[in-house]
């Protein structure tokens, strides 16, 4: 656990982690430390590992970074499941008879005496590490979900919200996006997206997913006498300090309801246009946008490519004290302070098209719409982007060269396309190797080893270098840990506004080609860059 936030100002403060006046603007927009510390990290005010090495100094303890040197799994046995969980504590180097240990709560009094009694005979080293680092290495203890409902149900609670509180938190500790119940003929799967791949979690009875499944109905303000019909709501789970919020579908199967519950970012940690993946060259395109009074910019991809991450993390760049932030969206999925954020609700009236109406009438500055979806949203987008506002939004295209013409063949103008539009982006999501256990190949190796896409491979010469995640505990032995994403950017030039005026609708292949003049970039050229890099394969 995180000291309290007037522990951590004073900590930061006094070792000059940051300053005052820093701390002082932080505490004022938080409600507790961990709001305070997402505050100073999503303004680049301070990193990660800033944070523990001073709370660690104030304990006058070293700092284990756990997620830079993950502790060995002879290490991790040394302490028993249930003494490392109660106590907050995991073994994390062993060498000889000294044993280091890491906690994220060394005022604990209980802990000397939880130790001492398993680590009889040995001198030990105190560590202090950071509370998310030390629940991903706990999961290395992790015991599967069906022995966590059984415990559930065998301690005589409610069986319902504990299994549900069992599922959120393992999903939260492997960053997963969805989570699947999946109800078969005799029993129910359980399955996390996690870093964009679908990965078995656990299973079910039946019976026990009757219960789950009308808790969740209820807690989302879905009909529980429903059983034909699909399903839509929200719910939001509060664990200790922090909320998780969900967005619920449910579909009938022919075995039962199926759910899927997509996992909201309510904050943006430390992300930045470089964090994201975009390259110095985009990275510039779009610091030049948001100097701009009026425009507009587009980011198109499929659904969960990380759109609306790439325009909240872009609104950063816009979001002061002076400026006028207001969004419409369907969900509002990222929460941030000083912007007026809507959300559709279409069973009211309250379309993107109604809303956008309004907020052009709340003399905002900067308008970020969800998504153009239809003819008339499209037309007002422009004509606010036109009339002094800089405007940022979302659209289903396959890459940035046929966003423009789609633009066109919804009804808007040619001469408010090219006067108003300053950006596209084209963006997929890609799995990034894990640092913990990324090794590098030679290009005969990696040959073998992509022995289906030779084709890729005459893009590389000897001198690269190829790599790849062995797999390890940090990653599940997956070899893979987060993800990141590739992007082309088409940037509005003189050329372009004229091929879009000249009286016939250009099509994507004479965009493509003009735009390449100009030095474009495509999603497969920056793919190639981070293989290089040693960031994806």
């Amino acid at each position: 656990m995180y000291p309290d936030i007037e522990k951590l100002k004073t900590i930061l403060v006094q070792q000059d982690y940051v300053s005052e006046a820093d701390s002082n603007l932080a505490a004022a927009n938080s409600k507790d430390s961990t709001t305070y510390l997402e505050y100073l990290l999503n303004n680049d005010l301070l990193t990660v590992s800033l944070v523990g090495q001073a709370i660690a100094e104030s304990y006058n303890l070293p700092y284990a970074d756990l997620q830079a040197q993950p502790p060995s799994a002879e290490a991790i046995r040394l302490i028993p499941i249930k003494i490392a969980r109660e106590a907050r504590v995991i073994a994390i180097k062993q060498v000889e008879n000294n044993v280091t240990i890491a906690t994220d709560n060394p005022t604990n009094k209980n802990l000397k005496g939880a130790i001492s009694n398993v680590l009889k005979g040995k001198v030990v080293r105190i560590t202090y590490t950071l509370p998310d680092h030390l629940d991903e290495s706990l999961l290395s203890y992790d015991e599967e979900l069906e022995t966590k409902f059984s415990e559930i149900i065998k301690s005589g609670k409610k069986v319902a919200p504990e299994i549900i509180n069992a599922i959120i938190k393992d999903s939260g500790r492997y960053k997963a996006s969805d989570i699947h119940f999946e109800p078969q003929h005799d029993t129910v799967y359980i399955r996390f997206r996690i870093d964009g791949s679908l990965r078995q979690a656990g299973t079910m009875s039946r019976e026990q997913y009757e219960t789950v499944l009308n808790r969740i109905k209820i807690e989302s303000g879905m009909r529980i006498d429903e059983h034909y019909n699909a399903q839509d709501g929200s719910m939001q789970l509060i664990n200790g300090s922090t909320g998780v919020d969900l967005r619920v579908s449910l579909i009938p199967t022919v075995h039962g309801e199926k759910i899927v519950m997509r996992v909201l970012r309510s904050f943006l940690h430390g992300f930045n246009l470089e964090s994201i993946g975009l390259s110095q060259k985009n990275m510039a395109y779009i610091q030049e946008f948001s100097k701009r009074p009026y425009g507009m910019l587009i980011v198109s991809g499929p659904t969960g490519s990380g759109k609306t991450t790439t325009l909240y993390t872009a609104l950063k760049l816009l979001n002061h004290p002076d400026v006028n932030v207001t969004t419409i969206e369907d969900p509002v999925e990222i929460r941030v302070k000083g912007v007026n954020q809507i959300e559709v609700k279409e069973h009211i009236g309250l379309t993107f098209a109604k809303g956008l109406r309004s907020i052009v009438r709340q003399d905002p500055d900067v308008i970020l719409v969800g998504e153009i979806r239809d003819e008339e949203t499209a037309v007002i987008s422009v004509n606010a982007a036109l009339t002094g506002h800089l405007l940022l939004t979302t659209f289903h295209a396959n890459n940035a060269s046929t966003a423009i013409p789609r633009l066109l063949n919804m009804g808007v103008e040619p001469f408010l396309v090219a006067s108003t539009l300053n950006i596209v982006i084209a963006q997929r999501l890609v799995r990034k190797i894990c640092e913990h256990c990324r090794i590098s190949m030679t290009l005969d190796e990696a040959m073998t080893e992509y022995a289906d896409n030779h084709e890729l491979m005459r893009f590389f010469t000897a001198k690269d270098h190829v790599f790849k995640g062995k797999g390890c505990a940090s990653c599940n032995n997956s070899g893979y840990r987060g993800r990141t994403a590739i992007f082309e950017m088409i940037v509005m030039s003189p050329e372009l506004q004229t091929l879009i005026m000249n009286g016939t609708q250009p099509s994507a292949h004479q965009i493509l080609e003009v735009a390449t003049k100009n030095g474009f970039t495509s999603m497969f050229e920056d793919g190639i860059d981070k293989v290089k890099q040693g960031m994806t394969t």
